[in-house]
């Protein structure tokens, strides 16, 4: 049986390296150039050969993201670009514009992903991005499982990617003009301000002289906004409709993020391929336990109601765990080095989280404080950026985390 690939965002080094460590197959992301994260930090040209051998070593992908919706003036540096990309090795480039399209093919003999913004949801448009040499198909997130099965069916010889967790667009596969027009910044050129996320007051038109409130209460109404995707209590189902890739969103989240719903997904696929699947709570309190909005399982079972939008406030994220450390080496005998990225002090109740065991309680020992002059000192407290030693009865590896439970989420 081909299993299904699991695909991690990353916004910069350190995300793809969170994201390998704790089970992905492959990653996506964007360069400097043509593509619709404008604000992540995204790859250097330098950094993407490095990423691609560091993949490759670890025998998985990268795919890198050339969504861009160009006008005239911004193609003409592409060709280079995509010839660079094949230079370099890399297993994929990821394309919503047919003028992209056809530049990679001209250019290179690179895999082509059709994105997501390209809004494919029937088996026909599928079957002609196949024709005109599409490897895999990102379909649009507006699409039932039953079409999915369908699409699969009609055109078996083409990969099929779709999303399964995180943020999720009140507009067609992300083709929205409203931050556009609101702010000046283009949604389909990367620099989105989430115009949708923002407090309105919205009325319907009754009759003459008379208007009908939507959604709305003495905090206004965020009707547009959409609640964030999550399909861990379906993922034997979407596994089963036959689909080649399961990506998850946030190339602009944290590395909490990436490495906490990645694991948990990679738990949940392996237990189904293990053949002694079934669902366990612990992977709805793990994935609560990221920065999330509360959770949709979208287009999945047919069109959404009401309730799968965010009425509350457009920054109404919650989460139950905070990251507080990071270990970046492990020196034997029990000893680790942790870069710490939120205050600790000795004797915290805290857990660490690796990616082959369920999260483990520990109480903080005394640290030691290496100063960037290499100078050392006990602590009690260690502040956020700073470097810490500790000696640990505890089993970790670097890259693993350690976290503390949020009194207030």
């Amino acid at each position: 049986m081909k299993k299904v690939e699991l695909l991690a965002p990353a916004g910069n080094i350190e995300k793809m390296e969170m994201a390998f460590h704790y089970g992905a197959d492959a990653v996506f992301l964007g360069g400097k150039a043509f593509n619709l994260r404008a604000g992540s930090n995204n790859f250097s040209d330098e950094e993407l050969t490095k990423t691609v051998e560091y993949a490759h070593s670890l025998g998985k992908k990268v795919y890198v993201t050339l969504n861009v919706i160009p006008h005239n003036e911004e193609l003409e540096d592409l060709p280079e670009y995509v010839k660079f990309l094949e230079s370099i090795h890399v297993d994929g480039v990821i394309v919503a514009d047919l003028g992209v399209f056809q530049i990679v093919k001209e250019n290179s003999n690179l895999s082509i992903s059709v994105s997501t913004q390209a809004s494919n949801t029937n088996w026909v448009s599928v079957k002609a991005w196949r024709d005109m040499g599409a490897r895999r198909v990102v379909l649009a997130r507006e699409i039932s499982l039953e079409n999915i099965k369908e699409i699969r069916a009609k055109v078996p010889d083409i990969e099929i990617e779709v999303f399964i967790h995180g943020a999720m667009c009140m507009s067609i596969s992300g083709r929205c003009l409203l931050s556009n027009y609101m702010t000046g910044r283009d949604a389909n050129r990367g620099d989105c301000a989430q115009s949708c996320r923002w407090r309105y007051s919205v009325v319907e038109e009754k009759r003459p002289g008379e208007y009908m409130p939507v959604f709305e209460d003495d905090h206004g109404t965020f009707i547009f906004s959409s609640k964030d995707l999550c399909t861990i209590r379906m993922i034997d189902d979407i596994l089963e409709a036959g689909v080649d890739s399961l990506k998850i969103e946030g190339r602009m989240k944290g590395i909490y993020y990436v490495a906490n719903v990645v694991k948990t997904y990679r738990e949940a696929i392996d237990k189904y391929y293990a053949g002694n699947y079934s669902f366990e709570e612990k992977w709805i309190k793990e994935l609560e336990s990221t920065s999330h909005r509360l959770y949709t399982e979208g287009f999945y079972h047919g069109r959404p109601g009401a309730e799968a939008q965010n009425y509350n406030d457009r920054n109404s994220y919650s989460q139950t765990h905070q990251l507080v450390a990071k270990v970046i080496d492990k020196i034997g005998d029990n000893q680790y080095v942790l870069a710490i990225r939120n205050r600790l002090e000795t004797g915290e109740e805290l857990e660490v989280v690796t990616p082959k065991y369920d999260p483990r309680k520990i109480k903080l020992p005394v640290m030691t404080l290496i100063g960037k002059n290499g100078h050392e000192e006990e602590t009690t407290v260690a502040n956020p950026n700073s470097t810490v030693r500790i000696t640990l009865d505890e089993n970790m590896e670097v890259l693993d985390m350690i976290r503390r439970y949020k009194e207030e989420s």
